[in-house]
């Protein structure tokens, strides 16, 4: 696939172990310049090496959480390019202390957060890259399927996610008249920093083998694949989509 021309901001890579890393990765082996965005100062000495191995043209620290930060960001963006054709939203979080207990235990605050990194955050992006957001744009966020039916120890976040996904709808409905697609990816579960702190992954991917059509779980390949398919003119038809990569577990009963 030939993205050469076309430039992606990226958003939340954490390490070499991220699903943001792996589209990443696959973007930079297809010809596409990148943006990279990254939480705080203690994820600098991770993304950095890697914005360098993938030839970043930018690495920019900016709290998601922070419109000021936001606007700040695209301002970084603009200094380099007069146009985005592609945004990668890699972003979630909920307090740590939220995740693996009751969900009526879950705390406003805890909430609040949960919904304002996971779900707002890629609203917020929306609206200020709107000016550059470049004709046929394509954007992808990751959802999970906890955002469907109960995931053990999962709680808040699959809120946010089953929010995530409703969000897709009405931006692909609001951006649609801009010839931007959204979508999102439903990947089965890894290990990554997010789901290292949910009890009973490994669990999870235990069942995947022994149950999904598959038989197998995936990996950041399998979502990167994915991902290039729906950034790219593949395809232009489609925008308001939860497409899942889940060695298809979704179908399955039990």
């Amino acid at each position: 696939m030939n993205l050469k021309g076309k430039r992606a901001l990226v958003l939340g890579i954490a390490n070499q172990y991220s699903i943001a890393h792996g589209i990443a990765k696959a973007l930079s082996e297809n010809g596409c310049e990148m943006i990279f965005s990254y939480a705080g100062p203690k994820l600098a000495r991770r993304v950095q090496p890697i914005a360098d191995a993938l030839g970043a043209k930018m690495c920019v620290e900016c709290d998601l959480s922070n419109d000021f930060a936001i606007q700040k960001l695209m301002e970084s963006v603009r200094s380099v390019w007069d146009g985005i054709d592609i945004i990668v939203h890699s972003v979630a979080y909920a307090p740590i202390e939220e995740l693996n207990k009751a969900y009526h235990h879950t705390t406003r605050q805890g909430f609040h957060i949960a919904m304002d990194i996971s779900v707002y955050s890629l609203v917020a992006v929306l609206r200020e890259a709107e000016a550059m957001l470049q004709e046929g744009a394509s954007v992808i966020t990751l959802t999970y399927y906890g955002a469907e039916k109960v995931v053990p120890n999962y709680g808040v976040m699959g809120v946010a996610k089953a929010a995530l996904e409703a969000s897709v709808r009405y931006l692909a409905f609001s951006m649609g008249e801009h010839s931007v697609r959204i979508n999102a990816i439903s990947a089965g579960p890894m290990k990554t920093l997010s789901t290292a702190r949910i009890s009973g992954v490994s669990q999870i991917q235990r069942r995947i083998e022994k149950s999904a059509p598959l038989g197998c779980n995936i990996n950041s390949e399998d979502i990167a694949k994915t991902a290039l398919y729906l950034l790219s003119d593949l395809a232009s038809g489609v925008t308001g989509e939860v497409i899942y990569v889940d060695a298809g577990m979704n179908i399955m009963a039990y």
